[in-house]
């Protein structure tokens, strides 16, 4: 029986346009609109089942653009630099890898440091790491204006600024004086230094003997590390691998400073991998007789014996006295002497490296920079102090075996690289070096200790 043929009453008007729907289109009278009628009742279908969908969607979920702020209160002050960081979008800066660490630096008066920049020699001699590094963190990433976020505290004290006016070499005489006042001018100005007892303070000691602040060993031993920053983090040149009191505080040994521009400006006329004609270099002060007027062996006699030894050798290129662009010749030499001095660290260690030079160590027990960043033992030789008359040998046999795999290793960008000081600071040079070192000392944060007890 065809129900639509049938006369019972029907109670829903909806319930008929139902049937209708599912009326057998088998039967149709008309093909042409029975497909018609089909494309409009599924095209319905998918209209309803996309609006509800949307709908529900909708009402659910929310924006997608809402910017996430933490629940923790946030003062007024630190909103605006909240909101800037999550919205931000530049590409992560180099310091991004320094598990977040944080450094405030003082404003100290000028007497301190900036008032010793009128002379150019400040910011560009051997000890200018505590200037290089001080610039550096004023427009870094890593610094901190609000001293409440800093895990670290740096104190821009230049002490090797002074110098003499008899033989023009810094006079650090006044360094221990100098330091002093500082910590008393920022120990009273605000409350972090009392309140860890320096213990996240950081300083730069970039001259001979680092925080005994002395030029003569003996005198600086003698002295040791100042009592008042004993508990502090120093960055200095000076380090041994054997007990020795001017090292007796958490240290970090950093290079000495050599000039980017001046480097970057002699690779351009000298490239690293071009022929080199000087075979073994050395440039600087050379003893005739080592002892001088106050009784003390210059270089333990180490630069003295290989000018009595090879002074003659036309194989070796030996000069008393420092000439200006005495850069290029190291560029232009296979290897490259860096025996002590009155200090077991030299200039030369760095200038060897980043010209492409062989570095040849000779200071017994030396610690040297970012042993994890640089593979000293893959870029340099070491000869003992009492192997200085072998050197001949020594170096005629590296040259016949393994030198093109040490200059290989030598030339790597990364390598030299780790050893300048560039202002801005770049991925993995000296003071990104820096950083990482510290930031493995975030132990000592008073801030991070605070939150881990709670």
């Amino acid at each position: 029986m065809n129900i639509f043929d049938s006369r019972t009453p029907y109670r829903s008007r909806g319930f008929y346009v139902r049937m209708r729907l599912l009326q057998n289109t088998r039967h149709s009278r008309n093909p042409e609109k029975s497909f018609w009628y089909r494309f409009f009742k599924w095209l319905l279908l998918f209209s309803l089942a996309f609006y509800f969908f949307s709908s529900f969607f909708i009402t659910h979920t929310k924006p997608t653009t809402t910017t996430f702020i933490s629940k923790a209160t946030v003062s007024s002050s630190k909103a605006s630099r909240v909101l800037i960081e999550e919205l931000s979008t530049k590409p992560k800066s180099p310091e991004g890898s320094l598990k977040g660490m944080k450094v405030y630096v003082y404003d100290l008066p000028s007497k301190y440091n900036t008032y010793w920049l009128s002379n150019e020699r400040c910011s560009n001699h051997l000890f200018a790491s505590e200037v290089a590094i001080h610039k550096v963190l004023m427009t870094s990433d890593v610094r901190t204006l609000d001293p409440w976020d800093a895990d670290f505290f740096f104190v821009p004290v230049y002490v090797s600024c002074n110098f003499s006016k008899v033989n023009g070499f810094p006079d650090i005489s006044h360094a221990r004086p100098l330091l002093a006042a500082a910590v008393k001018h920022i120990s009273s100005q605000l409350p972090f230094w009392n309140r860890s007892l320096g213990s996240d303070h950081i300083f730069v000691a970039s001259h001979d003997f680092g925080s005994c602040f002395h030029t003569m060993e003996d005198m600086a031993m003698a002295d040791g590390v100042p009592e008042f920053l004993r508990n502090s983090i120093i960055l200095q040149t000076f380090g041994v691998k054997y007990k020795h009191p001017c090292q007796e505080v958490e240290n970090v040994a950093i290079p000495p400073y050599v000039s980017p521009e001046n480097v970057r400006s002699t690779v351009e006329k000298s490239p690293l991998t071009g022929r080199r004609k000087i075979f073994a270099f050395f440039r600087g002060k050379m003893e005739v007789h080592p002892k001088n007027i106050s009784g003390r062996f210059y270089s333990k006699r180490v630069r003295t014996m290989i000018l009595q030894k090879y002074g003659n050798n036309r194989r070796f290129y030996l000069r008393r006295h420092r000439l200006a662009g005495y850069q290029s010749e190291i560029a232009n030499s296979i290897f490259c002497l860096a025996p002590l001095g009155w200090a077991p660290w030299s200039p030369r260690l760095v200038e060897s490296v980043v010209l492409g030079c062989v570095p040849v160590i000779i200071s017994d027990g030396i610690r040297l920079p970012f042993p994890s960043a640089i593979p000293w033992a893959e870029i340099s030789l070491s000869v003992a102090e009492k192997d200085v008359k072998k050197l001949g040998k020594i170096l005629e046999h590296v040259a016949a075996t393994n030198l093109t795999t040490i200059q290989k290793n030598l030339w790597d960008p990364k390598v030299r690289r780790a050893l300048l000081f560039n202002n801005p600071m770049e991925e993995g040079d000296a003071t990104f070096q820096v950083l990482v070192a510290i930031s493995e000392k975030l132990d000592r944060s008073h801030k991070r200790s605070k939150v881990s007890s709670q």
